[in-house]
């Protein structure tokens, strides 16, 4: 099974996201958009992991998600990797309340329950809105887009989510943990 834990905003946040970029969509040669559905944060992504191993990850997930607490949480911009000159993934940001050790925990648990090809790349967070084969040039794109800040909202929730893959790829839910409460202010 191909996994990945993830946060999933809000539908509100979404639609500010899907309204921001709808007037670009097919704008750009090569640009691929893919279905809001599937639309999230990766927190870490696991690779091919055995379906003897969803036991035990799914127990160390949920100890590590608990350790943490919710996260309040914006998008505000856009960019792409590995540059904005030489793109072939284009994002929104996400700002707000540091999610890297969040991350981290994410990605330990995953390493001790036995996902082998948990992916060690430094956490960067951003929710991917579209990608392309070919390098491309969005400067123009990120540079029209340059004054959307999105409302605040609250990240509550991390998903085990499996991916299916082929011509339409498609996301399965296979758990989801509440991070704890958040801090009184």
């Amino acid at each position: 099974m191909r996994l990945f834990a993830a946060v999933v905003p809000p539908a509100e946040a979404l639609d500010e996201l899907e309204r921001a970029i709808a007037p670009h969509v097919g704008e750009v040669p090569g640009l691929r958009w893919p279905d809001r559905a599937t639309w999230h944060i990766t927190l870490g992504f696991f690779g091919e992991v055995p379906e003897a191993v969803l036991p035990e990850l799914e127990t160390r997930l949920a100890r590590a998600v608990h350790r943490h607490h919710a996260l309040d949480l914006a998008f505000t911009g856009f960019g792409a990797f590995s540059s904005v000159r030489r793109a072939r993934v284009f994002w929104a940001a996400v700002s707000g309340d540091p999610m890297h050790r969040l991350a981290d925990s994410v990605r330990a648990g995953a390493r001790r329950a036995g996902a082998a090809q948990v992916d060690d790349k430094r956490f960067h967070p951003h929710l991917t809105l579209a990608r392309s084969r070919a390098e491309t040039d969005l400067r123009p794109l990120v540079e029209s887009l340059s004054g959307f800040s999105g409302s605040p909202w609250r990240a509550e929730a991390v998903r085990l989510v499996r991916s299916h893959t082929g011509p339409q790829v498609r996301y399965e839910s296979l758990g989801e943990w509440a991070l704890a409460p958040s801090r009184p202010d």
